[in-house]
């Protein structure tokens, strides 16, 4: 099954300026600011994680569009940055095809690595949300 080639939605260490944000650059064309709605940003183990939270944020972060030739491979290994296998329970983040918007505006299908449902729920048991920019992981 072939998905389909969205851009990415990243809020964390892949940002420009991000300590990992080398991890994708050359492969992608396009950064440009946007917003996840209805998600909230949590300091978890190493990482800040998005958790889907119905009224809250959003989130802020940008939306990387990959260069075509590279997209199968930058797919692949952010999946395993991520640490995000299909059908894994075991993984800390999925990736989800989640609408974001654009500065101006505009909506896009993106997709997003959000928190795992049981690490999620931790989360909201346990952790206090961050403010939008409070993610010093830069």
């Amino acid at each position: 099954m072939t998905e389909a080639p969205l851009p990415f939605f990243v809020y964390g260490t892949l940002r420009p300026g991000g300590r990992h944000h080398a991890f994708v650059r050359g492969r992608v064309g396009a950064a440009t600011p946007a917003r996840l709605p209805d998600t909230a940003l949590y300091v978890g183990p190493g990482y800040p994680y998005a958790v889907e939270t119905p009224g809250a944020g959003p989130v802020h972060g940008d939306l990387l569009t990959a260069r075509s030739e590279s997209y199968p491979a930058l797919l692949a290994d952010l999946d395993r940055l991520e640490e995000y296998t299909p059908g894994d329970p075991r993984s800390l983040y999925v990736r989800v095809a989640r609408d974001v918007l654009g500065a101006d505006g505009t909506t896009a299908r993106a997709w997003v690595y959000v928190a795992a449902p049981r690490l999620a729920a931790r989360l909201r048991a346990t952790a206090t949300p961050l403010r939008v920019h409070a993610w010093p992981g830069y």
